[in-house]
């Protein structure tokens, strides 16, 4: 909208003066553009306010999905092993933002790189930047640690505290963020955004991170089932499985809300930004990136 504005003094003069005081006229037209540029100013500045207050509260809902999946894997497990299931989810947030904040980030956006791996913004160095602002990075972090809480249901009941810090340490500060820079980050090798030599004539599009943040996940936590093997017990001596049950239906159930109220943050959230007509001019258009995060939000509801 802010973008729209603008005022010309020698376009205001003539209707101005009418043929009387030019000089008078010429001084009325630059205080009249001078009030229109603040107002303009002012209009910038609303749009970045009201975007990065979206991208913060998307931010917060994707965070709350880190109880959603404490509470779904401490329902799923046996009582005696819910305190250490508990903990690898706070983990995940503890470790994982001091991770992503060091390193994680500058690998993932670090721009101007490489195709492969970031290296700016090392401890949010030169930070921010017009295109990144503080609630990116914290949108991005959260992205981070639902990759690692992915992972820790499939090896659940049988992983060490000091092993889960470093597998959490490792995937949010190196392996996650490494693969998001490959498909997000402008100058990724599969990028959609590079400017040239575009993988299959078009890069890769993953809108909200359906192949990079669960792809990652899901191929740590195969790796992390097939390293660890079965839990004690989940096989008979003859070799049939034996039903494990959760102790607890009630927080299976609350934890599932949790990651899906979460979902949308993560989905919707994805356009990054919500202060934006898509009518040919402001002001004038009830359809604009509101209504798309809006149906985003419908499709997410839908889905389940």
């Amino acid at each position: 909208m802010a973008a729209s504005l603008s005022c010309s003094a020698s376009d205001l003069i003539p209707l101005l003066s009418g043929g009387a005081n030019a000089t008078a006229a010429a001084a009325a037209a630059e205080y009249i553009c001078g009030r229109f540029d603040t107002v303009a100013g002012k209009f910038t500045d609303a749009s970045y306010a009201i975007d990065n207050t979206f991208l913060l509260f998307s931010a917060y809902l994707v965070f709350a999905m880190q109880l959603g999946f404490a509470m779904l894997c401490a329902g799923s497990v046996r009582a005696k092993n819910t305190m250490n299931i508990m903990l690898t989810n706070v983990i995940d947030a503890a470790a994982g933002g001091l991770f992503y904040y060091l390193f994680g980030f500058a690998f993932a956006y670090g721009s101007p790189s490489n195709g492969f791996i970031g290296k700016h913004f090392f401890g949010m160095n030169d930070f921010p930047k017009p295109s990144f602002d503080y609630p990116y990075f914290l949108y991005q972090w959260t992205f981070a640690i639902a990759a690692a809480g992915i992972t820790s249901g499939s090896i659940a009941e049988r992983t060490q505290f000091v092993a889960y810090l470093i597998y959490s340490s490792f995937l949010t500060g190196l392996v996650y963020p490494i693969v998001s820079h490959w498909f997000w980050s402008s100058d990724g090798w599969a990028s959609p955004a590079r400017s040239e030599n575009l993988l299959f004539q078009s890069g890769v599009i993953d809108f909200a991170g359906s192949g990079v943040v669960h792809t990652v996940g899901g191929i740590a936590g195969l790796w992390g089932a097939y390293i660890e093997g079965p839990r004690i017990g989940r096989f008979g001596h003859s070799g049939k499985p034996v039903a494990l049950r959760g102790h607890s239906a009630t927080l299976v159930v609350l934890g599932t809300f949790l990651l899906w109220f979460g979902w949308y943050g993560f989905n919707p959230g994805s356009f990054a930004t919500i202060f934006k007509s898509y009518g040919a001019s402001p002001g004038n258009s009830f359809y604009g990136q509101w209504s798309a995060v809006g149906r985003t939000a419908v499709t997410t509801t839908l889905a389940g």
